[in-house]
């Protein structure tokens, strides 16, 4: 079986209606897509309107803050209809922020419990502060030592949250094996600098990270997430190329096609 690749929405910049994103998509033969998560009553629609367009939702994503009480049991819905929609995979970001850790790293294994006994993993962005670096990543995984919270890697992100020189490949394979969704972003490199440019014209080894996750089995959701150049104007066919030009760069080098 190939590598599962797909596209956040938001790499259409917000120029496009959600029909045309899908229809683009299925145009340039890319068939698996990252949402939102739709409120129950639209889970039908939604369903519909990607099968419609012969796409596949591989991630969902979910919008909740660990630091609420209330997270685990308002997660419960979304968990619910992503598993209706025959998903396996959500995406969160997540910050402690002044909560103790501790606090934090029970709601997260409270939330893999809710999450395993439906069949999902709830994968953790590289965003700051559970999941920064590898570093990072790995002492929250180790923390929370539970199967159903896993690690969704940026390839940029390492970057832009770590204001230290670092490379994409050694990070990734701090945590190699918590690894179950991949974000690809190409950089400049740069602590805080918002350059992500088209996949293949910055400094992220993308052949390496395919490799280095083919070694442990995984296959993917690998998701673009195209998110632009700082003060950049690109109008709609420049985007539309963009998305273009890096899946076709995926394809060049043999990881996709």
């Amino acid at each position: 079986m190939g590598n599962i690749i797909a596209c956040n929405l938001g790499s259409y910049r917000g120029q496009f209606s959600t029909q045309e994103m899908y229809a683009h998509l299925a145009k340039i033969g890319l068939t698996n897509v990252e949402v939102g998560t739709p409120e129950p009553d639209q889970i039908e629609a939604t369903l519909k309107e990607l099968a419609d367009y012969g796409l596949t939702t591989t991630t969902t994503m979910a919008r909740h803050d660990v630091k609420d009480e209330g997270f685990v049991s308002d997660f419960q819905t979304t968990l619910e209809t992503v598993q209706s929609m025959g998903g396996e995979r959500i995406f969160l970001s997540a910050h402690a922020g002044e909560i103790d850790k501790e606090i934090i790293y029970s709601r997260l294994q409270d939330l893999g419990k809710n999450a395993q006994d439906l069949g999902l993993t709830v994968c953790l962005e590289t965003h700051p502060d559970l999941a920064t670096n590898g570093d990072v990543a790995l002492e929250t995984m180790q923390a929370v030592n539970h199967p159903g919270i896993a690690i969704n890697f940026d390839t940029a992100n390492v970057h832009y949250h770590t204001d230290r020189d670092i490379d994409t490949v050694e990070e990734i394979q701090k945590i190699l094996n918590h690894v179950k969704a991949v974000h690809l972003k190409d950089t400049t490199g740069g602590y805080h600098t918002w350059n992500f440019p088209t996949l293949g014209e910055g400094i992220v080894d993308f052949k390496a990270v395919f490799n280095l996750l083919s070694g442990v089995g995984f296959i993917g959701p690998y998701t673009m997430e195209l998110e632009g150049i700082e003060g950049e104007n690109l109008d709609s066919d420049g985007v539309l190329k963009r998305v273009e030009e890096s899946f076709q760069y995926l394809i060049d080098i043999g990881v996709a096609n």
